[in-house]
């Protein structure tokens, strides 16, 4: 996959006006009695956008098409900044490293994958972080921020926290990052409609998330 994989992140001021979010699938048996039995053969969601909805000039229209001529269509896959939820904390907060769990240490281990945690009630779910933003990551151990470069790398290509020598068993490791979507173009081609002259638009640019 990382031979099919760029690390370059679609035009941040087209994907602020698209839309989508996150999908799941449910297998739903009705029951003779009335009652239905629901299983899901995913154990994590799959995010879907539409990027032609973001695009507002002719200027735009051309930014989308060189980079999904640069994609080659579906081959590669690319970042996606989901402008709904893209950060460890609360849209509205900047990261901090005390956002989210990162695990408990048990002295020996030196890599750790960032995690978001979604939680409603007592019910939560964990989602893979793998392409954090770069320079936005912080982590804190047993509540004391660290310094990345000297106590810790960070992966913006897969998400993995390395810490230069393992943290003291127990130690309850925290993180806090911006993170991008991994996708790609769920279309090889592109119906381009000009309306106007200086004006168009393109109605439907599908984006899938991809799995790293």
């Amino acid at each position: 996959m990382s031979n099919h994989f760029h690390e370059a992140r679609f035009p941040t001021s087209i994907s602020f006006g698209s839309s989508g979010g996150p999908e799941r699938r449910t297998v739903i048996v009705s029951l003779a009695s009335g009652h239905e039995e629901r299983n899901s053969p995913w154990a994590h969601s799959r995010h879907r956008y539409n990027a032609g909805l973001g695009a507002r000039s002719l200027d735009d229209i051309h930014n989308i098409l060189a980079f999904f001529e640069a994609r080659h269509g579906r081959l590669y896959g690319f970042r996606w900044k989901d402008w709904s939820d893209w950060k460890s904390g609360l849209p509205g907060d900047p990261p901090t490293a005390l956002d989210q769990s990162l695990g408990i240490a048990d002295g020996a281990t030196l890599n750790f994958q960032l995690t978001k945690t979604y939680t409603s009630g007592v019910q939560s779910y964990d989602r893979v972080i793998s392409k954090p933003v770069g320079g936005s990551v912080l982590i804190a151990a047993d509540g004391v921020a660290l310094t990345e470069g000297l106590e810790f790398n960070s992966d913006i290509t897969t998400g993995f926290i390395n810490f230069i020598s393992p943290p003291g068993n127990g130690v309850q490791l925290t993180a806090g990052f911006l993170f991008d979507v991994p996708v790609r173009f769920d279309t090889d081609f592109l119906d381009v409609n000009l309306r106007a002259f200086k004006a168009g638009d393109i109605p439907s640019v599908p984006i899938l998330e991809i799995r790293i």
